[in-house]
């Protein structure tokens, strides 16, 4: 066999032993509606989902990052916290440039082969063993194509996400997030939920070098991160983009093409 069909394969396995196909199966069947697909990943002692296109390597590789999908179902821990909503994958659908969707620990149906535990998808959702499995997947990723720039693209706390992984991967350029919970803190109380205890808050790591692109969209209308929690978590110099019409969900997709665009000039800025 080839190492793509010994992933794949090791992926519908992996899946099956965790005994939750169905939003781990439907993701998966989404993305392959959208010509995207998935390998297995090493990380850190865990394994990653990574989806992609069927396109030449680049030097330049954009990460996309989900949302924290459903941690929490009827109020206890969910079996299966993999996104529902295929938002992520259609931004990814229309990016030309060399591209992949990098999962978290524990998602995609992939507990069954790792250390998982519910923590790693509530409160240390964005903890240091998160963040250092992906940065290490990541890594991975980019050496074996090769790589020499990073994009990451960020929603909701995949966006808090990409500004802590940033600082792990050292061809990062650029970090462009949406809708994210750029303080966690703020973004819980903001929430009058509990605080994310053993979750790292990327309003309180060491800045990014100023030559990382660092800009973060939020929607007025957004109801669930409110634009004051980007404000409150953005570094100093960023951009903060204020779509008064948009809300937490809509309408990304139809934008993107705008942000990816101004995502070329301000890199052509910095070069």
């Amino acid at each position: 066999m080839t190492r793509r069909i010994v992933r794949l394969v090791t992926l519908g396995v992996l899946i099956v032993a965790a005994g939750c196909r169905s939003a781990s199966e439907h993701f998966l069947t989404l993305a392959a509606d959208r010509g995207l697909r998935p390998e297995v990943v090493t990380g850190l002692g865990f394994q990653h989902l990574v989806l992609s296109h069927e396109r030449p390597a680049g030097r330049t590789l954009h990460v996309y990052l989900d949302g924290d999908g459903v941690p929490w179902l009827g109020g206890y821990p969910a079996v299966d916290p993999t996104p529902r909503d295929p938002l992520v994958l259609d931004l990814l659908a229309t990016d030309a440039t060399p591209a992949i969707y990098l999962g978290r620990p524990c998602y995609h149906g992939l507990g069954g082969a790792s250390p998982c535990a519910p923590a790693l998808w509530t409160s240390a959702r964005y903890s240091e063993a998160v963040v250092s499995s992906m940065a290490a997947a990541a890594r991975r990723v980019v050496a074996e194509r090769g790589a020499e720039r990073v994009v990451w693209l960020g929603y909701s706390g995949g966006g808090a996400l990409a500004v802590m992984l940033a600082a792990r991967v050292p061809a990062t350029v650029a970090v462009i997030t949406v809708a994210a919970n750029l303080d966690v803190d703020a973004w819980s109380d903001q929430q009058k939920s509990s605080r994310l205890v053993g979750s790292l808050n990327p309003a309180r790591q060491p800045p990014l070098p100023a030559r990382v692109l660092q800009r973060h969209y939020v929607g007025g209308r957004d109801q669930t991160v409110p634009a004051e929690v980007a404000r409150l978590g953005a570094a100093t110099g960023a951009d903060i983009v204020v779509v008064p019409e948009f809300d937490h969900r809509c309408c990304w997709t139809a934008l993107w093409p705008s942000v990816l665009a101004a995502l070329e000039r301000g890199k052509e800025g910095r070069d």
